[in-house]
């Protein structure tokens, strides 16, 4: 284990999060607010720290899947604990549990809050929130990696341990210049929807706050009833950039090079069958409770855009919609966005791949001898990344089942215990019942929390950079 690269990548994140905190210090120094100061000690506390740590580079700079895996876990968890500094030492969420799991919520992108209300915070400390969604969204160690230069090809296996989805490949030959790639389109996506906003009557504030959550699917609002209050141009906008940010980012780099053909692969044709079947279902599910057919459409698409992007924005209470439409919104939490995107979920790819190996298993039953490899856009899929597939949805398993055993002693029924975890695993942010669209997750206990932040964590690094934490060999030499 290379101890001293470890050191000095986590320094460098320090750092970076410490340039991080300047976007909510600008914003409470242009709203006159005095919690500015708080972000000004945390900057402070961070550039320090990180500096100390970043000092000197080791020699041996090389970095293996085990440090990769590593880097990663702790990166996001050194990541929160100090971003949720400003909040506790503000005063704005007096409990430091509370803090952390706001900024765990907000960098894993899940959107999950312990907060009643957020009208009444400074506008510093809600554009931090939303901020965190941005910063998490494509991957804190992505934008390090675009900007600076690690180890080489190397930087491959922190890549692959930080992006969501199945299976993660270099758009072009180097790393740094991918990660570029990456994080250009999603500057540029999350600029076009804050140009968008603008157009339709949003102030600059509340236009960045809304774009940084859509952008990084995470769903944190500057206002109580999230997005109920704005337009229907506005949420048009916002359902629609959802969507886009759930697609895979390589389809953008194809479009961009030309390879149109490519764009419409079997992934994001599935995407959208998908959104398209579940919103038609739920419209004509509901269309009894809207004044007329339009009106429930954009509330529809909204919800189902914002499950399954895994936002977790609002405009309707779905928790109050028929059984038909709650059943089908829990099951798109699970599906999720496509692999390479800011969503999370299970994501499609990867319940492609499981599906199809199922299938093949079952005609191996009838032909045996019969050889079948899985397959995607007539490709065959490499068999270790089927395997992956199947390891995968067995821990997501495992850690689900006992993540709503554990929280089940805070005596909620079961309807939120299971769509709390969903919520959190997933990274989704609200669920049904005492955590739904109007509830928040402030009700749960201390150790109820804690399991519920691990979960949030876990799914937004697709669990293994975090079971790999506790497993003993891991530390081994």
């Amino acid at each position: 284990m290379n101890y001293k690269m470890i050191r000095n990548i986590l320094g460098w994140l320090l750092l970076f999060e410490a340039g991080f905190m300047l976007v909510p210090l600008i914003t409470g120094i242009c709203y006159g607010e005095r919690e500015t100061l708080f972000f000004a000690v945390t900057m402070i506390l961070c550039a320090t720290i990180g500096g100390l740590c970043a000092w000197n580079k080791p020699k041996d700079s090389v970095l293996y899947a085990r440090e990769g895996f590593v880097i990663v876990s702790l990166s996001w968890i050194a990541l929160s604990l100090f971003g949720a500094i400003p909040f506790f030492i503000s005063g704005a969420i007096p409990s430091y549990l509370d803090a952390l799991f706001e900024t765990i919520s907000g960098f894993s992108t899940t959107g999950a809050s312990i907060l009643s209300e957020v009208e009444s915070l400074p506008k510093c400390m809600l554009m931090w929130r939303s901020f965190t969604h941005w910063v998490g969204g494509m991957g804190v160690l992505v934008f390090i990696m675009a900007f600076m230069p690690l180890s080489g090809g190397q930087n491959m296996h922190i890549m692959k341990a930080e992006t969501p989805g199945p299976s993660v490949s270099k758009l072009v030959p180097r790393v740094k210049t991918t990660a570029l790639i990456l994080y250009s389109i999603y500057l540029g996506l999350t600029f076009i929807q804050f140009i968008l906003l603008l157009c339709g009557g949003m102030d600059v504030f509340e236009s960045l706050t809304t774009a940084f959550g859509t952008a990084g699917t995470g769903g944190f609002g500057v206002r109580n009833d999230s997005m109920a209050s704005y337009s229907p141009y506005i949420q048009w906008v916002v359902t629609a950039f959802m969507l886009l940010f759930s697609v895979n980012f390589s389809c953008y780099y194809l479009l961009l090079i030309g390879r149109i053909k490519d764009v419409f692969n079997a992934e994001l044709r599935s995407f959208v069958t998908i959104v398209g079947a579940v919103t038609l279902i739920v419209t004509l599910n509901v269309r009894g409770l809207f004044d007329t057919l339009g009106e429930g459409v954009r509330h529809v698409a909204f919800t189902v855009a914002s499950l399954i992007s895994t936002t977790g924005f609002a405009t309707e209470n779905f928790d109050a919609w028929p059984e038909l439409s709650r059943t089908l919104l829990v099951l798109i939490m699970f599906i999720g966005a496509c692999a390479g995107s800011t969503g999370g979920g299970l994501k499609i790819s990867r319940l492609m791949i499981l599906l199809r190996g199922a299938f093949n298993e079952i005609g191996s039953m009838i032909f045996p001898r019969r050889v079948k490899r899985v397959t995607v856009d007539g490709h065959p899929v490499d068999p270790e990344i089927v395997r992956a597939t199947n390891v995968y949805i067995v821990w997501y398993m495992l850690v689900f089942i006992l993540s709503l055993f554990l929280i089940s002693f805070d005596q909620f029924d079961l309807v939120t215990n299971f769509t709390a975890v969903t919520a959190t695993i997933n990274n989704i942010g609200p669920g049904l019942g005492v955590v739904g669209p109007t509830g928040n997750f402030s009700g749960f206990s201390v150790f109820s929390k804690l399991v519920l932040m691990f979960d949030m964590l876990a799914g937004r690094l697709e669990l293994f950079p975090v079971l790999v934490l506790f497993s003993p060999s891991t530390w081994k030499k």
